[in-house]
């Protein structure tokens, strides 16, 4: 099912219609009707604003960063080489989301405090639509500033300029020295303690733009984004040269040898698609953590502006923790997802019977998830990753109409209601599907929903609704009692 419903940008993918007949039944359930329009609004949004924080080592992007988003997530050391699992992380701000990419805590000593920053601000600037520049306004401009201004000039995105480590009053003076910069006004902050951190978020939204520039799809008739993701030497140059059917892409043995990212136009199935080769990048085979680090950002450059993430695993060797981490980064980004197990024709009998468990093991969070079994030397089974995908953007584009919805939910809550918990049965009372790409839902309930039940929701939803291939979003507004003016939100 695949049904298309047009929609009010402020009633998230629902029409006029059919909102006002959904607010009419929030109203008689005693929910605060400005709250549930913010809710649906909120669910019904599409792909968020990106906001890159970049700068010189040490200049306090990873606490900035905290600062932002309301959280100690980014880690923050002195020490600089310091990587994480996540870059990009969700915020909010005056009632506006976006997300923000972290580049803070790696330096290559090897290639130079140049060189690595440059690398960084590359790979972020690629993913943003608009860029926080960070300066040490103690130390002042250096000449590696100076050559990441150089890139954002090339790059043409909107830049606000931050002066951080600026305590007091006395340190204003230092921040307008970086007028010198030539990108306009420094916004003077302290991100240790917050001061005018408020300030240079407001400058920073106003230079977001309300959507992503990326338009899904390329306009009507375009080519659809695929992100070709996986760790490095999983085979994913192999893969799209085999596709492309001639040698676009640099293969080596060595992992990580693309460096530049390299997006393909490519004809499959009887259609164009457009294929963002994410293998890596060039680098010291020694440098092993600082090359995970900027696969990371890589990876997320390319996931944010795909609609389906392809991720390779060599299907010869155990499911490592980077593939489950590079999938999550996948789905927590809501894009559609199909999983290649590369290398199929090596395959023992012992080796499938194995990997089969370790499925069940370590990926069982997402079954849901499309599986081909391809090779990409050979180009084995090729013919089915087209399907796969077709079937996952199908997943990701599905939306049920409201009323259906809820004639479903009520056939759940009479024959699996949800257990008796202190004496008390919340139930849901009704619900929509706020968006689609990925499809998101608000459910409204009476009581809070204990989070076994609302993963049996969505292998219900699943089971009746097909959703393959992508992840599906569940948000639940709970009723404290009927006839209260307030909802609250879990």
């Amino acid at each position: 099912m695949n049904e298309q419903i047009p929609a009010g940008d402020e009633h998230g993918a629902l029409g006029d219609a059919e909102y006002a007949e959904f607010m009419e039944l929030a109203a008689e359930e005693g929910f605060d009707l400005e709250e549930v329009g913010g809710d649906i609004a909120a669910a019904g949004h599409g792909p968020l604003p990106v906001l890159a924080v970049i700068g010189r080592p040490n200049v306090g992007k990873s606490t900035l960063v905290n600062r932002i988003i309301g959280r100690r997530e980014a880690v923050v050391e002195d020490r600089p080489g310091v990587t994480r699992d996540r870059v990009t992380y969700e915020a909010d701000w005056n009632g506006r989301r976006f997300k923000v990419v972290d580049t803070g805590g790696w330096e290559q000593d090897v290639l130079g405090i140049d060189a690595s920053v440059a690398m960084q601000a590359e790979f972020a600037i690629e993913a943003a639509d608009a860029v926080v520049f960070v300066v040490d306004s103690k130390v002042g401009a250096t000449d590696t500033d100076e050559a990441v201004v150089k890139l954002l000039r090339r790059s043409g995105k909107p830049v606000v300029l931050v002066a951080n480590k600026v305590d007091g009053a006395s340190g204003e003076a230092d921040a307008a020295m970086l007028w010198s910069l030539g990108l306009g006004e420094p916004y003077p902050v302290s991100a240790l303690h917050g001061r005018g951190t408020g300030d240079m978020l407001d400058a920073a939204l106003d230079a977001l733009p309300e959507a992503p520039a990326q338009t899904f799809g390329g306009g009507v008739g375009g080519p659809r984004r695929i992100a070709l993701i996986g760790r490095p030497n999983v085979g994913k140059s192999s893969l799209l040269n085999k596709l492309a059917r001639e040698e676009r892409v640099v293969v080596n043995e060595l992992a990580g040898t693309t460096r530049d990212p390299v997006d393909e136009l490519i004809e499959l199935g009887g259609k164009t698609w457009k294929f963002v080769d994410t293998a890596g990048i060039r680098r010291r085979v020694h440098l092993q953590e600082g090359a995970d680090y900027y696969a990371s950002l890589r990876t997320a450059a390319a996931v944010e502006k795909a609609e389906v993430a392809v991720v390779l695993i060599d299907a010869g060797e155990s499911i490592s923790v980077q593939d489950q981490r590079i999938i999550t980064m996948a789905v927590e980004a809501g894009r559609a997802l199909v999983i290649a197990y590369n290398k199929w024709d090596n395959l023992d009998e012992e080796r499938r019977f194995y990997l089969e468990r370790e499925i069940e093991r370590d990926l069982v969070q997402i079954p849901w998830a499309m599986r081909v079994n391809v090779s990409a030397r050979t180009g084995r089974h090729m013919e089915k990753l087209v399907p796969a995908i077709e079937t996952a953007l199908a997943g990701w584009e599905t939306r049920i109409p409201t009323g259906r919805l809820n004639a479903f939910l009520g056939e759940i809550v009479s024959s699996h209601p949800h257990p008796i918990r202190g004496g008390k049965q919340p139930r849901i009372l009704f619900g929509t599907q706020a968006g689609t790409k990925p499809p998101r839902f608000v459910l409204f309930a009476s009581g809070f929903l204990e989070a076994g039940y609302r993963r049996f929701v969505e292998r219900r939803l699943r089971e009746e609704f097909g959703f393959e291939g992508t992840p599906i979003h569940i948000s639940v507004r709970v009723r404290e009692k009927r006839g209260t003016k307030n909802s609250k939100k879990k």
